[in-house]
């Protein structure tokens, strides 16, 4: 089982320099990074763990720009997003970024993607709240457009872009997204809570689940399973990652029981010695 690590890394906390050397040098798989661009001080929508939203939220770097720096001062570290949040984005530039960062590194990007949880901030960037899940679908299909490797053109219900030259292309192979039909780009993995609309989204255009806590697998596998093998897709291929998860021995051995083969451990976003600490912790489960 390889184990990997998040962090809501800001201005506070220690460097993407400093965690990703500390990362590979005891082993861990990879380390993932989420994303909010601001937070309105409004607060209309209530925090998705109850009570107040941490500070943190609102001062969290760039994910794919911290990623960067991690990505030039290690070699087999993998980098991810927990979540990219696809519908705050413009997909021609954002399937720039994550091209850059998947040629940079190697291939050792993995794209987390969802729909996000703040309607203020959504709101802000445009986003109608009602159509995200389709806006989402709807960019990620233009994005694999200009991943594709000759010139392809795309027009969708909420974006188009023209048959274009779009370099660099993401490093890693193209995957099945049916019989006979390429998945282009990074390893792509949806986050969120289970549901028949995420299940279908998983199975309709992405390599796996990102289950946020990785809580009820158990009674969740199956149905996403079911989901995905109705929809065509290879038995073999889905992917399950755990995300931000809480380790115990009993947990992890849960985990390794059904098969999961990576888990996203959570780190605390605090200074230096504090999470080097907890990594040393987290040590065990390598």
């Amino acid at each position: 089982m390889r184990i990997a690590t998040t962090i809501f890394l800001t201005d506070r906390t220690i460097s993407p320099v400093r965690l990703a050397r500390a990362l590979e040098e005891r082993g861990f798989s990879g380390l993932y990074l989420p994303e909010h661009t601001h937070i309105p001080v409004s607060r209309d929508t209530a925090a998705p763990m109850g009570g107040e939203l941490p500070e943190m939220y609102g001062r969290t770097l760039d994910p794919f720009v911290a990623l960067g720096q991690a990505s030039a001062v290690t070699e087999r570290l993998h980098l991810g997003t927990g979540i990219t949040l696809v519908a705050q984005h413009d997909p021609i530039d954002l399937a720039k970024q994550v091209a850059t960062l998947d040629h940079l590194s190697g291939g050792r990007v993995t794209l987390g993607i969802g729909y996000g949880w703040n309607v203020e901030e959504a709101a802000d960037h445009g986003v109608e709240w009602r159509t995200r899940r389709e806006l989402v679908r709807d960019r990620m299909a233009l994005m694999r457009a200009l991943w594709s490797p000759e010139p392809t053109a795309y027009v969708g219900q909420f974006s188009s872009v023209q048959a274009s030259s779009a370099h660099p292309k993401p490093a890693q192979a193209p995957r099945e997204l049916a019989p006979g039909i390429p998945l282009y780009g990074p390893r792509t993995m949806i986050g969120g809570q289970a549901g028949p609309k995420l299940f279908a989204a998983i199975a309709d255009h992405a390599d796996g689940w990102l289950p946020i806590g990785g809580g009820g697998l158990t009674e969740s596998l199956p149905v996403l399973r079911q989901v995905w093998e109705a929809a065509g897709r290879d038995p073999k291929s889905l992917q399950v990652v755990p995300y931000a998860v809480q380790p115990t021995p009993g947990k992890m051995g849960h985990y390794a029981e059904l098969g999961i083969e990576e888990v996203v451990l959570q780190l605390p976003s605090e200074g230096e010695s504090e999470v080097l600490h907890v990594l040393d912790a987290f040590a065990q489960y390598l």
